[in-house]
């Protein structure tokens, strides 16, 4: 299995359910991308203060790495990305992107 960790610095402006709504489109692309098995996501809990600034973010649990790679090129996901994208503090610089095997 593969983790794929997506840590956001949005911008202050966006609203909590802008936010929703965002990771509502990730979750939902459980249902065209096979060997997608499981999303979360919501703020950071952690009281280590150790964030760097981001405070948001969504894990994506997928089969293997095959099933990953397919997500990273699948338009859906890149229609969404290109949304988160456009949400966050600085753009590409407002992302952590950190996949890890499980």
């Amino acid at each position: 299995m593969i983790l794929h960790c997506v840590f956001l610095r949005f911008k202050s402006a966006l609203q909590s359910s802008d936010k929703q709504a965002l990771y509502e489109e990730v979750a939902a692309l459980k249902s065209v991308v096979p060997g997608m098995l499981e999303v979360k996501y919501g703020p950071n809990v952690s009281p280590e203060g150790l964030n760097g600034g981001f405070r948001d973010g969504f894990v994506v649990t997928f089969e293997n790495a095959d099933a990953r790679d397919a997500y990273l090129v699948h338009p859906e996901h890149v229609a969404v990305g290109e949304r988160i994208v456009a949400s966050t503090d600085g753009g590409l610089a407002g992302l952590l992107i950190f996949d890890l095997e499980a």
